[in-house]
C-alpha cells in the first residue's frame, strides 16, 4: 500500500447531487453548466474537518445519476468540462488534498454510443432476448469483461485521470466483476502509476479473497458499517464484537476502507434509534483500523432516508449551499465532534492497522482496546439507562475524548448512553 495513504481520511461527495444538478442529462447542444467550481469553497471546511482527501462520485458523462456513464473521457456537461476538473486538482492539491475518482466499469448507460453498434457487439455479454444488465437495471448494461477490448478501455481510462491528476480510483460493484479482470488491468497500470490507490466496492463476499486475487488495495467494509449501527440499535454489542473479529483477520492482508454512511446507504443520524448514539459510532469508527471516510453532510448530521424506488437515494445525495457560511446552525456541533475525533485519529496513525481486543462486553456496554506497541486505546461505550463502571485498569490511561466533555473523575465510569475514550501507554 503506497505511503500516503495510511494517512488518508476521506470526504466522501457526490458532485452531481452535492451541486444541485439537474436529474437527466443535458440536452445535445445545451450550454456546460460550470458547476464543478462550487467545490472549491468547500475545500477548506474538508481540511478543517481533519479530512486529506476528497472521494468523488461520478463525474463522467452519464444519462442520469453518474453511474449509468455514457463517455468515460468527459466531464458531465452538467458539472463542467476539462477545464474545470483540472482547476479542482489544481485547489485540491495546493491545499494538500488528494482526489480519488468514482469507475464506473461493471456496466455502461444504455445509451452509450457503443451499445447498440454492431461493430462493438462483443463488449456486451448477450442474455435472454437482450443483453445482461446490472442487477436487474434495464438502463445499466454490463460490459464483457472477458474481451481484451473492454479491457484495454478500461485501462486507458483509468491511466487518462491519473495522468490528469486524480490520485486513485473506488471501482464501483467490484463485487459484480471477475476479479482476476482487475488483476490483468492492474498489471498494465501499476507500472505507469505506482502510487495510485485502487479500492473496490464490496458489499458482500469474500473480502480477503478478492483483494488477494485482483491486486486491489482494498474494498469497503460493509460488514463493520452493518454493525456498528446495528448494535447500536438493538443494544447487541456482541454484534459489533464479531463484526471485529472478522475486521481484524482482514486487517491481516490489507487495510479495508470503512465507513458509517455513503451515497447508497440512509443516513447515519435517521438510521440512529437513538440520537444519543452517533458518537458512539464515530468513536468505533475512529479507533479501529482501517481507512475512515466521511459522507458529506454526515458531519452536520443530515437526515435521509433511501428507498428502493425511482429517484430513492435524492434524500441521502442533496445539494449543499454556496459556502459553509450558509449551513443550519443546528448541525455544527456534529461537525465538531468529528473534528476532535478525526483530530485524535491523526494524532495516532498507527491506528490505521490497529487490531481490536474486547477486555469487557455486555449487551450494553463494550471495552475496545487498541494496542499499538508503545500506546493503546480503550474506547468505552455504554448504552445502557444506567451509568456503568467498566472494570478496566485505568493505570497509565488518562481520558482522551468524552462524550460528556470534561474530565470525569473516575476515567472508567461512563454515563447512561455515553462514551469516553482513553489513551496511554
Amino acid at each position: 500500500m503506497t505511503s500516503w495513504i495510511e494517512h488518508a481520511i476521506w470526504w466522501h461527495v457526490y458532485p452531481l447531487g452535492f451541486v444541485g444538478a439537474e436529474p437527466a442529462a443535458l440536452p445535445p447542444g445545451a450550454q456546460v453548466r460550470h458547476r464543478l467550481p462550487r467545490l472549491e469553497p468547500w475545500l477548506d471546511y474538508a481540511i478543517e474537518l481533519g479530512c486529506s482527501g476528497l472521494l468523488l462520485g461520478p463525474i463522467f458523462a452519464s444519462e442520469t445519476h453518474g453511474y449509468d456513464t455514457l463517455d468515460h473521457f468527459s466531464i458531465d456537461a452538467r458539472l463542467g468540462d476539462n477545464e474545470d476538473f483540472d482547476r479542482l486538482v489544481r485547489a485540491a492539491r495546493d491545499r494538500g488534498l488528494r482526489i480519488v475518482l468514482d469507475g464506473v466499469f461493471n456496466h455502461v448507460g444504455r445509451g452509450h454510443p457503443k451499445f447498440g453498434d454492431p461493430r462493438f457487439a462483443h463488449w456486451f455479454v448477450p442474455e435472454g432476448s437482450g443483453h445482461r444488465t446490472f442487477e436487474g437495471h434495464h438502463g445499466l448494461v454490463t460490459l464483457n469483461h472477458s474481451h481484451p477490448d473492454v479491457l484495454d478501455y478500461v485501462v486507458r481510462v483509468m491511466d487518462h485521470w491519473l495522468t490528469r491528476g486524480a490520485s486513485g480510483w473506488r471501482l464501483d460493484a467490484a463485487y459484480a466483476m471477475p476479479a482476476v479482470f482487475w488483476r490483468k488491468a492492474l498489471a498494465q497500470l501499476r507500472p505507469l502509476h505506482p502510487g495510485a490507490w485502487i479500492a473496490g466496492e464490496m458489499i458482500h463476499g469474500d473480502y480477503a479473497g478478492y483483494v488477494a486475487e485482483s491486486g486491489l488495495d482494498t474494498v469497503t467494509q460493509y460488514e463493520l458499517w452493518k454493525a456498528i449501527w446495528s448494535s447500536l440499535n438493538d443494544r447487541n454489542f456482541f454484534e459489533l464484537t464479531w463484526a471485529l473479529d472478522r475486521h481484524n483477520a482482514l486487517l491481516g492482508s490489507f487495510v479495508p476502507l470503512t465507513f458509517v454512511g455513503n451515497h447508497d446507504v440512509t443516513r447515519l443520524a435517521t438510521r440512529l434509534d437513538d440520537e444519543r448514539h452517533l458518537g458512539h459510532a464515530l468513536a468505533v469508527l475512529f479507533t479501529v483500523g482501517g481507512l475512515p471516510s466521511v459522507y458529506y453532510g454526515d458531519e452536520q448530521a443530515f437526515q435521509g432516508v433511501k428507498e428502493e424506488r425511482l429517484g430513492g437515494d435524492d434524500e441521502i445525495r442533496p445539494a449543499f449551499p454556496a459556502g459553509p457560511g450558509d449551513l443550519d446552525p443546528a448541525g455544527w456541533p456534529a461537525y465538531r465532534l468529528h473534528q476532535r475525533l478525526i483530530g485524535l485519529r491523526r494524532r495516532h496513525p498507527w491506528l490505521v492497522r490497529a487490531r481490536t481486543t474486547v477486555p469487557h462486553l455486555t449487551n450494553t456496554a463494550v471495552a475496545l482496546e487498541a494496542d499499538g506497541g508503545d500506546s493503546r486505546f480503550v474506547t468505552l461505550l455504554n448504552v445502557g439507562t444506567e451509568p456503568y463502571r467498566f472494570p478496566v485498569d485505568p493505570a497509565g490511561l488518562a481520558i482522551a475524548e468524552t462524550s460528556g466533555g470534561g474530565q470525569p473523575k473516575d476515567p472508567c465510569l461512563v454515563p447512561a448512553h455515553g462514551w469516553t475514550i482513553l489513551t496511554g501507554a
